[in-house]
């Protein structure tokens, strides 16, 4: 079931099922993708309590493996909207029975959407309820609307920048097939801050940009700039389907990451992973504005 938020300028839609964003409205034209699965069926899935994928598809924890697949399972859940108001939405998520099989964690998860004018905030916020360390990670992944063109054409671009200053150069992890991350790393030029999508940039799946290279990166049409992501996560995702020529890009805030090629650890060790001792909570998010 979906809830919706609306103002002068804008309406949102949310969904309970991983209280995931999908629908951005301004003006009467959709900036989020439609999850068509000719492409790909999401639009805006939470990745909680994994990011990426895990080393054969599975963690440990004090020496006992568990199952994961990829980017965690709170987007396949309901959540309940428990506070709803005239420009906001709060969802939450708790541990139960059933999570805990294959994740044995005590857990909150709130998802706050608020709308003004014509920004959309989402904010996350963990909490530890338990006696014992909790060990996440959480991202976004949300599609928009960002039509594929011929090589070359470059009227649909993607700009990259950092404490409001272009970012000139773009590192990058290699995603192997298995969606782990690989320890050869490779530049993507970013003149003045823009690049160009094409075919070749994601055929190797995602970007994976580590150790907060951005902090806002915004979509360019032939008239200008129409929409920007603003965040503070420690790395970000950018992803097309690879080959298909997806009239959408995912621009992804993560606080985590997909183990690496030689990950051997324990959940406690992941990169880029977040722990909570009791009764502590993390807060994190995102922004998305419209032009």
């Amino acid at each position: 079931m979906d809830a919706r938020l609306k103002n002068e300028h804008m309406t949102i839609a949310v969904s309970s099922l991983g209280a995931e964003l999908r629908s951005v409205v301004k003006d009467g034209r959709e900036l989020m993708w439609s999850g068509d699965p000719l492409y790909w069926g999401r639009r805006s899935p939470v990745l909680f309590p994994f990011v990426g994928a895990s080393k054969n598809k599975s963690y440990t924890h004090k020496g006992q493996t568990y199952p994961m697949g990829q980017h965690g399972f709170a987007r396949d859940l309901e959540f309940e909207l428990i506070e709803t108001g005239e420009n906001r939405l709060l969802y939450e998520l708790k541990d139960s029975e059933k999570t805990r099989e294959i994740y044995p964690f005590a857990f909150l998860l709130q998802i706050e959407y608020t709308l003004t004018n014509t920004s959309v905030g989402v904010r996350y916020t963990v909490t530890n309820p338990g006696g014992e360390p909790l060990f996440f990670s959480i991202g976004a992944h949300p599609a928009f609307v960002f039509p594929f063109e011929p090589e070359g054409s470059g009227n649909y671009r993607l700009r990259f920048m950092k404490d409001g200053k272009s970012v000139e150069l773009l590192l990058s992890g290699k995603v192997l097939k298995d969606g782990l991350i690989s320890n050869e790393t490779y530049e993507i030029l970013s003149p003045d801050g823009y690049v160009t999508p094409s075919r070749e940039l994601f055929k190797g799946d995602a970007l994976v940009l580590e150790e907060q290279q951005a902090d806002r990166v915004s979509l360019i049409g032939p008239a200008g700039e129409y929409l920007r992501v603003d965040f503070r996560a420690p790395v970000l995702g950018i992803w097309s389907p690879a080959g298909k020529d997806a009239p959408f890009v995912c621009i992804e805030p993560w606080y985590g990451r997909a183990d690496g090629e030689n990950f051997d650890g324990e959940i406690c060790d992941k990169e880029y992973g977040n722990t909570l001792h009791a009764g502590e909570s993390f807060s994190g998010g995102f922004t998305i504005t419209v032009l």
